[in-house]
C-alpha cells in the first residue's frame, strides 16, 4: 500500500509543517471509480461501471499504524448520527415504481450498495439501475453447479451493460469436505439446506460484509408461502453489513410489488437479454441439480427443490422470510390445529369434502361401489392453489360417473396421520382409490393439468 513506502522521517516532517486531516490518513482504495455526470432518466446509452469490488475479507490497516504512532491525538468531538426509519421509508415507497425505488437506493448508498444477480429475470434490476443514470455494482454467487446456459448468460449481460459482475465463490475446503463426506447429491436425501449453506449462504455473507446495502429481485408473487409480506426496503433480518451488528445492512426489494408477467413485459419492451433456459420452461433458475422446468398448473417456485415440502422453498439467502410457525402463513392468516382463517380451496358441488373419519373409512374399505380420486391439500399451499382450477374442472367432468372426486385437508393436526397412512410427502398429494383394491394408488406425476389427471383416472378405473 502507498503509505507503507514513506519513511518515518518524512512522516514526522510532514506532521510538523501542517495538520493532517482524517481524509489524508486513509489508505487509497484499489479500484475506486470516477463519478460521471448523471444522464437524463431513460437515456439508453450503455456505459461501463468501474467500481470498488465487493469485499470478501476485512480491509487491512497495518500501513497506517506507524503514522498513527507519531500523531498527536486530536480532541474528540461527539458526532450525532441520525438513524433512518426504514419502516417509514418502506411505507412511503409502497406505491412507488421500481425505477423510483432503485433510484432512491443508489442515491442513498452510492458505492456501498450492489445488485444481487442470479442469472434469471432479476436482470430487470440491472436495467432499472441503468435507467437511473447512476453508477451501480452487480455481484453474483457462483456455486460451481450452475447450468452452462447461465454462465453464458452472465457473459452476455456483462457485454450488454458494460459492467463486470463481481463473483463470489464457495470455500474450496468446505465444498471438498461436504462432497467427500456425503457425496455430490446428498441434498436429494437430507434436504438442500446444508449444500446451500456451503455454496451460497456463506459466500453471500462474505460479500455483504463489504456493503451497507444490497438490492434483490424478490417479489411477493414468487413464493406466497415465504415472500407474501416482503417490503420494498427493510433492515436485513439475517445478514450484517460492513459496520457489523444488527441493523448494519439494508435490503432493497424494488420489484416486491410487481407481478411476474409485468416483469416479463418490461424485459420485452426494453429488449433486455434473458437466460435461454426461460424458453425451455424454466422460470425460477438456480443450480442445475436443484432446478427444473415447471409444468402446466405449477407455481414458478415448484421447479426449485421439487422433492421437498413447499414451506422449504428458500435456500437461506432470504431465510428471514420463513416464519417459525408449524405451517406458513399467508396474508396474516393463522393456523391453529389445522383450522385456519385462510379461505378454503377446491370449492364446487361436484367435489366431496372428506372429514378425518371419512378418509379413514374410505381407506379401510376393501371393496367400494365407486372409485375415488382424492387430493390431500393445504389451502395456504401455493402449489395446491395453482392446481385448483384444473382439479375443479376435472371434478365437474367426472360428475355423474363411477368415479367420485374428493378432497381432504391434511395439514395441521391431520398431517402426521396423512404422512403415516396416506402416503403424504408434500402438498398436494393425489390418491386414486380403486373399487376392488384396499390400497390407494399415488399419482406420481408433477403434471396437474386436466388432461394428465384424466389420463391417470382412465388408466385405473
Amino acid at each position: 500500500m502507498a503509505l507503507a513506502a514513506y519513511s518515518s522521517t518524512a512522516i514526522s516532517g510532514s506532521i510538523s509543517s501542517r495538520s493532517i486531516t482524517s481524509q489524508e490518513l486513509k489508505a487509497p482504495q484499489i479500484g475506486s471509480f470516477r463519478p460521471f455526470v448523471r444522464s437524463p432518466l431513460g437515456n439508453s446509452s450503455r456505459r461501463r461501471c468501474s467500481v470498488n469490488p465487493v469485499y470478501a475479507e476485512s480491509k487491512r490497516s497495518d500501513s497506517i499504524v506507524p503514522l498513527a504512532a507519531t500523531m498527536v491525538v486530536p480532541e474528540l468531538v461527539e458526532k450525532v448520527v441520525e438513524t433512518e426509519d426504514f419502516e417509514k421509508l418502506a411505507k412511503d415507497l409502497e406505491n412507488a415504481s421500481p425505477l423510483e425505488i432503485m433510484d432512491k437506493a443508489l442515491e442513498k448508498f452510492g458505492n456501498d450498495i450492489a445488485i444481487a444477480f442470479s442469472g434469471a429475470e432479476d436482470v430487470a434490476l440491472i436495467e432499472y439501475a441503468r435507467l437511473t443514470g447512476r453508477p451501480f455494482r452487480v455481484f453474483s454467487l457462483d456455486t460451481g453447479r450452475l447450468n452452462p446456459e447461465t454462465y453464458r448468460y452472465f457473459d452476455e449481460v456483462e457485454k450488454h451493460y458494460g459492467v463486470r459482475i463481481e463473483y463470489m465463490f464457495p470455500d474450496a475446503v468446505e465444498v471438498q469436505g461436504l462432497v467427500r463426506n456425503k457425496g455430490l447429491f446428498s441434498f436429494y436425501e437430507d434436504g438442500h439446506q446444508e449444500c446451500c449453506r456451503v455454496r451460497k449462504v456463506r459466500p453471500l455473507r462474505r460479500a455483504l460484509k463489504g456493503l451497507r446495502a444490497w438490492i434483490t429481485g424478490q417479489r411477493k408473487d414468487q413464493s406466497p408461502g415465504t415472500r407474501a409480506e416482503i417490503p420494498v426496503v427493510q433492515i436485513d433480518p439475517s445478514f450484517e453489513g460492513m459496520e457489523g451488528g444488527v441493523g448494519s445492512l439494508i435490503k432493497w426489494n424494488p420489484v416486491a410489488n410487481v407481478e411476474g408477467r409485468d416483469i416479463w413485459n418490461f424485459l420485452r419492451a426494453m429488449n433486455v437479454p434473458v437466460n435461454s433456459l426461460h424458453s425451455k420452461g424454466y422460470v425460477s433458475i438456480g443450480c442445475e441439480p436443484c432446478t427444473r422446468p415447471v409444468l402446466p398448473g405449477q407455481h414458478e417456485r415448484e421447479g426449485r427443490w421439487w422433492w421437498e415440502d413447499s414451506k422449504a422453498k428458500e435456500c437461506g439467502l432470504h431465510k428471514g422470510n420463513i416464519k417459525q410457525e408449524e405451517e406458513p402463513q399467508l396474508n396474516g392468516a393463522s393456523h391453529t390445529n389445522g383450522n385456519a382463517t385462510v379461505a378454503d380451496i377446491f370449492n364446487t358441488q361436484s367435489l366431496v369434502t372428506l372429514s378425518r373419519t371419512g378418509i379413514e373409512n374410505l381407506a379401510k374399505l376393501e371393496s367400494r361401489r365407486e372409485s375415488w380420486l382424492v387430493v390431500l391439500y393445504a389451502p395456504w399451499c401455493p402449489f395446491c392453489q395453482a392446481m385448483e382450477g384444473s382439479y375443479v374442472e376435472l371434478a365437474e367432468k367426472l360428475a355423474g360417473s363411477e368415479v367420485k372426486v374428493g378432497k381432504f385437508r391434511a395439514d395441521g393436526e391431520h398431517k402426521a396421520f396423512a404422512q403415516r397412512e396416506l402416503q403424504l410427502g408434500s402438498f398436494p398429494t393425489i390418491l386414486f382409490f380403486p373399487r376392488h383394491s384396499s390400497r390407494p394408488i399415488k399419482y406420481s406425476s408433477e403434471k396437474r393439468d386436466v388432461d394428465s389427471l384424466m389420463a391417470f383416472v382412465n388408466a385405473l378405473r
